[in-house]
Parts: structure tokens; C-alpha cells; sequence
């Protein structure tokens, strides 16, 4: 069941576009809580507000706060999109958005018969956090490369929702933004995976893409109930779109869970059970760690190319760059394994740029 409060906003913590962040009083106590502005209009101290509280009632990490429905104080804005694509179908958020290959698009033209995004590489992730060290490791590679970040909808839904997407556009490692499926507020909106591939490679001129869900992954410690499954369907779209399907794993060596320590099993099954078509898999430079990671791939390399890269340059422009991800609450200092992974599935991927 929907979990709602009603109260007042007592302070605005923080504006960006699209999205406030703001302080609730409620009855029984304060919140802190979203605001998406698209979809609700603005808000300001003592204004009525709606608030979903399902995340503070489960103390959800990335989804732990909540989330306002409505302002009583004020109608949203009128404003609406000359897109007929509707996005969160079907439920009290819905939201029409213009998506790059509808016949209202200016960009219609363009993607109509595309069927290729002619070897553009692509760098699958398993997780949101990854996101910032694969940029960085594409940057360190090929300094001049147009990168696109490509969201799906297996997480957070919200592009705006996500600091590190907008700590990375405003540091130079990404270019430009799609989101698909019902994933919204990207430059560029998309209706599935290979549409969105396609407007990144002939609409944002993209040299290379990375694919990733938004913060908020689940997972239920089963074999195959968890989002990083959608790694397999999208290094298989890269390869139905004749582009290089480049995969980025799940690694830690700090991670208590055995199913998450070494290469995790999320990569292991997505690439064994969820990827049909080989692909490249990006193997990092971990020094005596790098014989454990081999046999542990050795699935893997009967179906996939094996690739070994070096991160740390990626990891060097990052920290430059003055980005600093968490992953599971963790740094880089704090778990080195993780992040040279995925900047060395940029690296790769800079090479075939």
C-alpha cells in the first residue's frame, strides 16, 4: 500500500532544474522530501503539500526520503509537451514527453530507418555508480570523444534525481543524456533501448554510449531477481545495432556478501543467462588480485572476449575532475576494485572510438 502525509514546507534545501529539495512539517514530524518540478510545479515555505512516505517508512538508502504528489497551496504549471509519448503510463504521474523518433520530433527523419549505430561502443553497466568512472575512463582514452549517457528504466526514473549525472555533465565527462522506457527528463527521450542507442549515435552525435540504470538498483539475493539482469538485453541490442557491445563488471573484494565478493554474480548471470550475443568484457588491471578474477570468468570467456584494461587513468581524470562517487555507501579509497572496473570498460571502450 501507497504510503501518504500531509504538511507544510517549511524550508527549501536546494534547487536545480527540474528538481527542489525541501523540509516538511508534518503532524507527527519533520521530512525530507523531492519535489519534480515537472511534474508537480514548484513549491515555497508554507505551502500544503502531498507526500509520498513509502520510502521513509521502509528506510530505503537511495529512495529514502519522500517524495511530493501534489501541491495544495498552487496548481503545477500549465506547460505542456508537444510530445505524444506518454511516460509512468497509467498511474497518477503520468507525463507526455516528446521522444526523439515520434512523427512530432524534428529528429523523426533522422532515426525513421535507422537499423545501425555503426560500431558505436557501448559500455553496459550493472550499477548507476559506475556511471562516473566509465565516463571518465572514455575521457582519459579519448579526450575528444562525445560521450552519451543512456538511462534505463530498471531503477530510478528521474534523470534529474541523480547528482552524479549532473556533477558529470558539469565536469565534461558526459555529453549529453537519453532516457527510455519510462525513465524521463534526459536531452534526449527515447522509447526503448535501441531507439535510444539510435538518438544518441545520429542525433547527439555520441562517439561512444554508456547504459545504466538510475540509483536504486534492487536486488533479492536470487539468482535472477535483480536489475542488473538488463546488462545481457542491452549488450545484445548494442550487437543488433551493429555497434560493440562492451561490458563493465561488478567487482569488490570489501563487500561482505559472498555473492557480491570477486566478480559478483550479478555479472556473472547477466552475462551467462542474459547476454545471447557476444560481447566484450572489460577485465581490469588489478595486479595479484588478477589470477582469482580470470578463473572466476572462466564462464564467461567460452562465451565473451575477454579484455584486459588499465583504469587508473580513468581514476586519475575523475579525482581531477573533483568526482567523487560512492558506491554501497563506499569511495574509491575504499573500494579501489570497483571503480577500476568500470573505467577500464571505458578504457575499451575509448579504443574502438
Amino acid at each position: 500500500m501507497t504510503s501518504f502525509r500531509e504538511g507544510v514546507v517549511r524550508d527549501v534545501v536546494a534547487t536545480h532544474d527540474g528538481l527542489m529539495r525541501i523540509v516538511v512539517a508534518t503532524d507527527s514530524d519533520e521530512v525530507t522530501a523531492s519535489v519534480f518540478t515537472d511534474l508537480t510545479g514548484d513549491v515555497a515555505p508554507g505551502d500544503r503539500v502531498v507526500v509520498n512516505a513509502v520510502g521513509l517508512d521502509l528506510a530505503l538508502g537511495t529512495g529514502g526520503e519522500g517524495f511530493v504528489l501534489w501541491n495544495l497551496s498552487r496548481p503545477p504549471r500549465p506547460d505542456i509537451s508537444p510530445g505524444h509519448i506518454v511516460k509512468l503510463r497509467y498511474t497518477p504521474l503520468q507525463t507526455n514527453v516528446l521522444a526523439a523518433e515520434s512523427p512530432e520530433s524534428d529528429h523523426h527523419e533522422a532515426l525513421r530507418d535507422v537499423l545501425s549505430i555503426e560500431g558505436m561502443p557501448v559500455v553496459a553497466c550493472g550499477l548507476h555508480s559506475q556511471l562516473a568512472a566509465a565516463a571518465a575512463g572514455i575521457k582519459a582514452g579519448a579526450p575528444g570523444a562525445r560521450v552519451a549517457y543512456v538511462m534505463s528504466d530498471g531503477a530510478g526514473l528521474p534523470l534529474v534525481w541523480s547528482d552524479l549525472v549532473r556533477a558529470l555533465k558539469d565536469a565534461g565527462l558526459v555529453d549529453v543524456t537519453c532516457t527510455y522506457g519510462h525513465a524521463f527528463g534526459g536531452d534526449l527521450e527515447a522509447v526503448n533501448v535501441f531507439s535510444a542507442l539510435a538518438a544518441a549515435r545520429k542525433v547527439a552525435a555520441a562517439d561512444t554510449a554508456i547504459v545504466a540504470m538510475g540509483p536504486g538498483v534492487v536486488g533479492t539475493g536470487t539468482a535472477l531477481g535483480f536489475t542488473a539482469m538488463e546488462q545481457g538485453m542491452v549488450l545484445d541490442a548494442t550487437h543488433a545495432l551493429e555497434g560493440v557491445p562492451i561490458a563493465c563488471l561488478r567487482i569488490s573484494f570489501r563487500d561482505e556478501r559472498p555473492r557480491h565478493r570477486g566478480v559478483s554474480h550479478h555479472s556473472l548471470t547477466a552475462l551467462t543467462v542474459g547476454a545471447r550475443a557476444r560481447a566484450t568484457v572489460a577485465v581490469p588491471d588489478l595486479g595479484d588480485h588478477n589470477p582469482d578474477i580470470v578463473r572466476s570468468l572462466e564462464r564467461i570467456a567460452q562465451r565473451h572476449d575477454l579484455v584486459e584494461a588499465d583504469g587508473r587513468p580513468g581514476i586519475a581524470l575523475m579525482e581531477q575532475r573533483d568526482i567523487r562517487p560512492r558506491s554501497m555507501g563506499r569511495p574509491y579509497e575504499q573500494n579501489p576494485e570497483f571503480f577500476l572496473a568500470a573505467a577500464a570498460a571505458g578504457a575499451v571502450a575509448a579504443s574502438h572510438v
